[in-house]
């Protein structure tokens, strides 16, 4: 997943990234209409993104909330990164401080902070309401998105888990937690309700290796002092 510099930027867009357009307030639909493509097409561009938002600084009479939130919303499933944190202070603060749009970033502040903290549960729990419907509507497969990651997450720290702790981390009821991990993520399930996690070089036991480097100097210190010792 590479949401800073994504294979799916067509060139015209690095053009404007990379040159003078970055600072034509005319490239601001271009961005948006791009923006859109990611929200449709599920990738992300932040790098762009934020090209956007420095655009909007420059022209705060263009901003649009609606745009400002889907940036966020599309940063967060970056996560864990900073993508999030780095749009967000390019909004300006004034425009941030209250009204609709505070509350919708107050929202998402939050839902960022338990992803970024592997509290999945209460992520999905606070979720589950009218405000944040409104706020991922426009991210196409915005869910399915965030339960890949936590699921890259956990295949990157653990070689089994229970089935009832994925229930928890991916926020969804028993039979599509079992669907997911066997269709989606391609993971086994035993009989005692334990999914194996199949071994990759972030999940694997590491052998220790302590290595003591001693200097010749050192050393001849050594054999010199239990020498007059013994004198």
């Amino acid at each position: 997943m590479n949401g800073e510099d994504p294979p799916e930027r067509p060139e015209y867009i690095t053009g404007v990234i990379n040159g003078l357009e970055r600072y034509n307030p005319e490239a601001v639909g271009t961005l948006e209409s791009y923006l859109q493509e990611q929200c449709e097409q599920k990738f992300c561009d932040c790098n762009a993104n934020r090209t956007l938002l420095k655009l909007y600084q420059l022209n705060p009479d263009r901003v649009k909330d609606e745009v400002v939130t889907n940036i966020l919303v599309k940063a967060m499933t970056q996560f864990p990164s900073s993508q999030f944190t780095l749009a967000l202070h390019l909004i300006n603060p004034s425009a941030a401080s209250a009204g609709e749009l505070h509350e919708a970033l107050t929202k998402l502040r939050s839902l960022n902070s338990q992803l970024q903290g592997a509290q999945y549960a209460d992520f999905w729990a606070d979720l589950d309401d009218d405000l944040c419907a409104d706020l991922i509507a426009d991210i196409s497969g915005f869910e399915d998105t965030i339960r890949e990651r936590i699921a890259v997450l956990v295949s990157q720290a653990f070689r089994e888990v229970s089935l009832a702790h994925m229930v928890s981390w991916l926020g969804i009821n028993e039979e599509k937690t079992r669907a997911f991990i066997t269709e989606v993520c391609g993971w086994a399930i035993d009989e005692a309700d334990n999914v194996a996690i199949p071994s990759n070089p972030d999940n694997e036991a590491k052998k220790a290796e302590i290595r003591e480097d001693v200097s010749v100097d050192q050393f001849s210190r050594v054999v010199r002092r239990a020498w007059e010792e013994t004198a």
